[in-house]
């Protein structure tokens, strides 16, 4: 057996590995035991677990949450969480959270040092127990969009939700938000959520957030055009409680 041939079939031994159910279980209570390993993890679960399971309960929820959806809006510093029982379900607002920094204007992330948050559609890729700002939950910027419409030939990266109150692109919570929200991100993963979605708009795309945004930026056509395809998932979402797939053009604009 060749290396090509050794390396190909590798690959599907793990993939067929990680498709079975108590290979994924294992996986996941791995990844629980380590993050509760650390203190911070370990205070901010204790700390919140017991809350965000009454809170749910009485949102007639099951938790720990399997399916989670996280709204953010800057023009407003607000981070919203919804939940559901299955994809089926129309989502329910679980909580707000305040977002008590931002960096930047209105508009999207578009290269290194432009000290701006990220505007489209992300998820969460990975959880840090040990971030310098208490903990910390990064986002897949760049994503598709980001690397396509991008201005500079570096995009900048390490994009996070994180404690503290201080940012450069990030959205930070506070050390008290961070540990309910980690907590509550944390649960969704280790309960098969494996790419919990985060939105991030620049205001609440109504009819008057968008005249706000056609007349405060009329000369940013560019951020203009890119909001107008953001506001149809908006939209779907306000009327129906459930996201779109996400999907992009050839150009990299989003598509729905």
């Amino acid at each position: 057996m060749n290396r090509a041939t050794f390396r190909v079939t590798g690959l599907f031994i793990v993939a067929f590995l990680l498709s079975l159910p108590g290979y994924a279980q294992t996986d996941a209570q791995n990844f629980k035991n380590f993050q509760l390993s650390c203190p911070r993890v370990s205070d901010a679960w204790k700390k919140y677990n017991d809350s965000l399971a009454s809170n749910f309960k009485r949102k007639n929820l099951n938790y720990p949450a399997k399916d989670i959806y996280l709204r953010a809006f800057k023009a407003q510093n607000e981070l919203e969480v919804w939940g559901r029982n299955n994809e089926n379900s129309p989502y329910t607002l679980i909580k707000m959270f305040h977002i008590c920094a931002l960096s930047g204007v209105l508009g999207p992330k578009r290269g290194e040092g432009d000290r701006q948050v990220p505007e489209g559609y992300y998820f969460i890729d990975d959880f840090n127990p040990k971030s310098d700002y208490y903990l910390s939950m990064l986002l897949n910027y760049p994503n598709y969009s980001d690397n396509l419409l991008a201005t500079k030939p570096r995009k900048g990266g390490d994009i996070y939700i994180h404690g503290g109150c201080v940012t450069v692109g990030c959205m930070p919570m506070t050390d008290e938000g961070i540990q309910e929200l980690y907590t509550l991100c944390l649960n969704a993963k280790v309960n098969g959520e494996e790419n919990i979605p985060v939105h991030i708009f620049p205001t609440r795309m109504t009819p008057k957030g968008m005249e706000y945004l056609k007349r405060e930026y009329i000369n940013y056509p560019e951020s203009i055009a890119f909001w107008n395809t953001l506001k149809p998932g908006y939209d779907y979402f306000e009327k129906n409680h459930k996201i779109l797939p996400v999907m992009y053009s050839p150009d990299g604009y989003y598509v729905n």
